[in-house]
């Protein structure tokens, strides 16, 4: 019995909760002190879901490291509920959110490390699902 949940858990998973960030880009230069837009993509999905919240954060690359979010969120840029809706009117992209967050002032120039952590509950049962996303931006 507990094998088939663990086993419909990993397929709702799989079914496309999954996130991402669909700007800045990678490699993007942002400046501290500066404001952002953060787009957080989450693409359609044939399996039922009720968002919980959403985190994004930056942190800055120390000595050639970059710590995934998993370890080390950074500085919180937001935290709270999200809704990812399709545009009006509708376009090419996926239901979306948009976050302008500021860049905080005194940020260390360099790489940083740009994540969302997104928590879900996924179909009837539900199932909590937790999973964090990032790309690498640069900070000037």
């Amino acid at each position: 019995m507990r094998l088939a949940l663990v086993l419909a858990s990993l397929v709702a998973a799989a079914f496309g909760q999954s996130i991402e960030i669909g700007a800045p880009s990678p490699g993007t230069t942002v400046s501290a002190g500066s404001n952002i837009t953060i787009s957080v993509f989450k693409p359609n999905s044939l399996t039922g879901s009720t968002e919980v919240g959403l985190v994004l954060a930056l942190n800055p690359c120390r000595n050639n490291t970059c710590y995934a979010p998993t370890e080390v969120l950074g500085n919180v840029l937001y935290s709270g509920a999200w809704q990812p809706d399709y545009s009006q009117p509708a376009g090419a992209l996926p239901p979306h959110q948009n976050f302008t967050v500021q860049v905080p002032e005194g940020l260390e120039s360099g790489p940083a490390v740009l994540s969302a952590s997104h928590m879900v509950l996924i179909g009837a049962g539900p199932a909590p699902d937790m999973e964090c996303v990032n790309i690498t931006v640069n900070v000037a």
